[in-house]
């Protein structure tokens, strides 16, 4: 966890699950907005990156409204395949929903 102003901290890490999955977890909480202002997740089996989120937005594509700007990338077509991601916020904490997706994921 490292600072970038006053009331904005990183927090970087990653978990290992016993199923072989690694989960790398990078947010920038913002203190004096008392959120998350941005973050990263992503789920490795491995070296492979098989899931990751982000809250890029893309109001183009329709499927991804119930959870805007909430959303994660998957194979087939990781970069383009966009799903929505249920529980990942800027208002609350995404660790527990981030922990159940390792575990439903397997090895």
């Amino acid at each position: 966890m490292y600072g970038r102003g006053v009331l904005v901290v990183v927090v970087e890490g990653e978990i290992r699950f016993a199923n072989g999955l690694t989960l790398r977890v990078r947010e920038f909480v913002d203190f004096k907005q008392g959120r998350i202002a941005d973050y990263s997740y992503a789920i490795y089996r491995g070296e492979e990156k098989i899931r990751w989120y982000d809250p890029q937005p893309h109001p183009e594509d329709p499927k991804l409204a119930s959870t805007f700007p909430h959303h994660f990338h998957e194979e087939p077509d990781s970069k383009h395949n966009r799903k929505p991601a249920p529980r990942i916020s800027f208002t609350a904490p995404n660790l527990p929903a981030l922990i159940e997706a390792c575990a439903g994921l397997g090895g």
